[in-house]
């Protein structure tokens, strides 16, 4: 018959090997679930206004935060992609009218002049032997069309990806807002910890995860801001647009703000404004693009029990090893860290106060104690009254 300890051996071991396949199941959505978390304890306390204004009804407040996500994250590539649609429209529209009216040396007369001699050459090799050209180009095509189909299909898997990714994550957040609490209870229930050590490293894990998504957002819009000005003494034309678009992007770590000031001036330098568009460039790599270095940490370590410089280096340690999402992985991995020397600094650390202090034999004297003070003589009350009574008589 099986022992106590060996069938408490046996559990331990079916727990890890559950806790390894489970990590199996859920490792494809790792990032969808590990947002889902960190939006769960973002929002947690306005999760909790809307459902006592709901009275109560935690699903109809987890679905309008939800909703409201959607929203903020739908409107922003919206706006984007109709505006380069719109562009990308009047610019077909505008070369197809000048091409009909003038012909193509007609586009010779928009093409600003530091790019006017290239484009004059390769309009005379197209006008000298447009037979062969067409050919090439017609090989080149076909030869590469096995290349550019792989290509656009990688770019629908990857889609597809994200979008998938999101719908999870979605899906996990509305539950974790709905049986967030539950499923605290659950873990400090069936956790090792001590009670109260489960509690304060969830809510380690709280309070990094708000700093960080906090000064992400700040930091986002210093970075807008900035290419404001930018835009302004450039002359770009729709700067505010042009404002918007920097601030979702700069929410994108990959991308950052400063690459919409980048692609700005290369517009302005493909409709002639040299002078404009190396400026706006420098300004937005200079300005736009350190500012995202010196305010994120500045603004994360409020929040954060932690040096400002610990807080930069696990945000760029974290960027450099998980990707974007390792802006919340690297500090919460040293958040946690701190957390757990903390706690076992102060729940099972010596008390170094309370060791006895060991003396080298050559320092070991026998104990001396000090000279007794002495004492002042004893009064009665009666004694003392008639002594005072004699010293006012004689005054």
């Amino acid at each position: 018959m099986a022992t106590e300890k060996g069938a408490q051996r046996v559990f331990i071991g079916l727990i890890l090997l559950s806790l390894a396949l489970v990590f199996l199941v859920a490792y494809p959505f790792f990032e969808a679930f590990f947002l889902a978390a960190v939006l769960a304890g973002a929002f947690q306390g306005l999760h909790n206004w809307l459902t006592r204004h709901f009275r109560g009804r935690r699903g109809l407040a987890s679905g309008v935060i939800c909703a409201g996500i959607i929203l903020a994250l739908l409107a922003p590539i919206t706006a984007i992609t109709a505006f380069i649609v719109t562009e990308i429209t009047q610019g077909v529209e505008f070369v197809s009218n000048v091409v009909n009216q003038k012909g193509l040396e007609g586009l010779l007369n928009y093409v600003p002049g530091m790019l006017r001699g290239p484009a004059e050459r390769l309009m005379q090799s197209l006008q000298s032997g447009s037979a062969s050209v067409w050919q090439t180009i017609q090989s080149h095509v076909s030869s590469q069309g096995t290349t550019a189909a792989q290509t656009v299909g990688g770019m629908v898997m990857a889609t597809g990806t994200v979008a998938l990714q999101a719908t999870m994550m979605m899906i996990a957040l509305y539950f974790l807002l709905v049986d967030g609490g539950r499923l605290v209870g659950w873990i400090e229930q069936v956790s090792p910890l001590r009670r109260g050590q489960t509690t304060e490293l969830l809510n380690e894990f709280r309070t990094v995860t708000k700093s960080v998504l906090t000064s992400s957002v700040l930091t986002a819009g210093v970075q807008a801001l900035a290419a404001m000005v930018g835009y302004f003494i450039a002359r770009v034309p729709a700067p505010l647009f042009f404002t918007a678009v920097t601030f979702v992007f700069a929410l994108i770590p990959a991308i950052g703000g400063a690459a919409v000031c980048i692609v700005a001036a290369l517009l302005l330098l493909a409709t002639g404004h040299t002078g404009f568009a190396i400026f706006l460039a420098a300004w937005g790599i200079i300005v736009v693009g350190l500012s995202d270095n010196v305010v994120k940490p500045i603004l994360a370590k409020r929040g954060m029990n932690m040096h400002g410089a610990l807080v930069f280096f696990s945000l760029l340690g974290g960027l450099a090893m998980f990707g974007a999402i390792g802006l919340l992985l690297g500090p919460l991995i040293l958040a946690f860290f701190l957390a757990v020397v903390r706690i076992y600094e102060r729940d099972y650390g010596d008390r170094r106060s309370t060791k006895p202090l060991i003396l080298p034999e050559e320092l070991r004297t026998a104990p001396t104690s000090p000279a007794p003070m002495p004492e002042e003589p004893r009064v009665k009350p009666s004694e003392r009254i008639i002594h005072d009574k004699a010293h006012e008589d004689s005054h």
